[in-house]
């Protein structure tokens, strides 16, 4: 059984697919004109998938039901919950677009992932991101995860509600970043400064570099300040994912703290 695309559309319209109860509902509360076809596991799965099944009757959206093993042959026995769908692709929010969102934002809460590759660290990223209310999440584009399936469901739905902007050139993102007043702020794990001493209550953007290699050189030469996570054990580095979830959360702390 393949995927069921309307003679009219084939022409105009890009789809791919997403799986899981979160990224599909946040897709249906937020951007419902997106959702083609669902596919969903025969006999629901499990009470969970009820009320989704219910909101999307009532959207006359086009629901089919389908064995388990057909499911998981479709995303290649990751977990679906009982549950995958067809979308239409949505386009890459470019570097003009964060030039345009930041006059209408008070004080910019931005972060930077300069060369995050797996789309799980992706996921829990944007996922953290989103808990912790960042205005938009900027990577490079050739030097970045993509925003899969894979991505979509480790980030439980903050895909669809966190821009994530594909630049060209960070190091020249940066610097424009910085005329328009953003202090920019990268994790450097060499740092005497730790996160506790740095400021994060004003316009900021924060970055994260990969895990092994961190900021790329020119990346690090952007920045206002580098800050480290104060280590106390033999472990000497921390998961991407998880380094980024101690920084914006102490910028929520003293942004809270401020207003």
């Amino acid at each position: 059984m393949g995927w069921r695309i309307p003679t009219a559309q084939k022409s105009i319209t890009m789809s791919e697919i997403i799986y899981g109860i979160h990224p599909i509902q946040a897709l249906l509360e937020r951007k419902p004109h997106r959702l083609l076809e669902v596919f969903i596991v025969k006999g629901f799965g499990g009470r969970r998938l009820l009320p989704l099944v219910s909101a999307m009757r009532t959207t006359g959206l086009s629901i089919q039901m389908v064995s388990n093993q057909w499911l998981n042959a479709k995303v290649k026995g990751a977990m679906h919950q009982g549950v995958i769908a067809r979308v239409s692709k949505e386009e890459k929010v470019k570097e003009t677009d964060l030039l345009n969102l930041l006059p209408s934002i008070d004080t910019p809460f931005l972060l930077v992932l300069d060369g995050v590759t797996d789309p799980h660290n992706l996921g829990a990223c944007l996922r953290s991101a989103d808990a912790a209310g960042v205005h938009a999440v900027i990577v490079p584009r050739d030097r970045s995860a993509h925003l899969n399936a894979t991505a979509k469901k480790v980030a439980c739905g903050a895909a669809e509600n966190v821009p994530l902007i594909h630049v060209s050139n960070l190091a020249r993102t940066l610097r424009l970043l910085k005329e328009m007043n953003v202090w920019v702020i990268g994790a450097a794990a060499e740092s005497a400064h730790t996160l506790y001493k740095s400021k994060m209550t004003g316009l900021i953007a924060l970055v994260i570099g990969s895990e092994g290699k961190g900021m790329r050189r020119l990346t690090r030469e952007c920045c206002d300040e580098l800050i480290s996570i104060p280590m106390v054990g033999s472990v000497s580095s921390l998961n991407v994912s998880v380094a980024t979830g101690i920084c914006l959360f102490e910028a929520v702390r003293q942004r809270r703290l401020l207003y």
